[in-house]
């Protein structure tokens, strides 16, 4: 009896595809590995944006910075936790950006006295994110020393969980614990400074 081996090559694993594409720039490679998780990428833009042409203009628009958000993480472990990270910051900036907007428009349709009244009762954008920032800075000083060093890989590194156990030597558990407490420190931190 005789045995036929598929003609059909073994899919390549996200890791293999992505090795491809950064060895030469393969575009096709990073198209085949992009298209893997297109639905994940726009299950998630269309949780944060909540509407359908916006969500699809985002897909679009991800892939084409993608190139670029690779650039900055050399060593990715797990693409597809890598992609949802990158996906929903995108996601958070747009919103960022459509808010930012909204008050421009809000504050350019105020007449030049109404905007002196507005302004003395409310800090601009740049003040309230400048506090903001701050108090954080303040805040994150006061963690303990494995929570900070957690929250700061997880959210300002944008490491995945296994990153930061291998980064730091800690446990798996002790890792999410250290992320999760740190964050609800941090939490009451940034509330304290704005009743101050």
């Amino acid at each position: 009896m005789i045995f036929r081996l598929s003609s059909k090559p073994a899919k390549k694993t996200d890791q293999e595809l992505l090795l491809q594409y950064r060895a030469g720039k393969d575009m096709a490679s990073l198209g085949e590995l992009y298209n893997r998780y297109i639905e994940l990428v726009y299950g998630v833009c269309f949780k944060y944006l909540k509407n359908r042409e916006e969500s699809q203009d985002a897909v679009m628009q991800l892939f084409e910075k993608l190139a670029q958000e690779l650039e900055k993480s050399p060593e990715i472990q797990n693409f597809k936790t890598w992609l949802y990270v990158v996906t929903k910051n995108f996601c958070l900036m747009q919103l960022r950006a459509k808010s930012a907007h909204k008050h421009q428009a809000f504050s350019e349709s105020l007449l030049p006295e109404d905007m002196e009244k507005y302004e003395s009762l409310h800090p601009t954008n740049e003040e309230l994110l400048e506090n903001n920032l701050s108090a954080l800075d303040e805040c994150l000083k006061h963690l303990k020393e494995e929570q900070k060093k957690c929250v700061e890989l997880f959210y300002l590194k944008q490491k995945c969980y296994q990153d930061i156990t291998q980064d730091t030597g800690y446990e798996l558990k002790k890792v999410k614990s250290y992320i999760q407490n740190g964050k609800r420190n941090l939490k009451i931190c940034m509330e304290n400074h704005k009743g101050e």
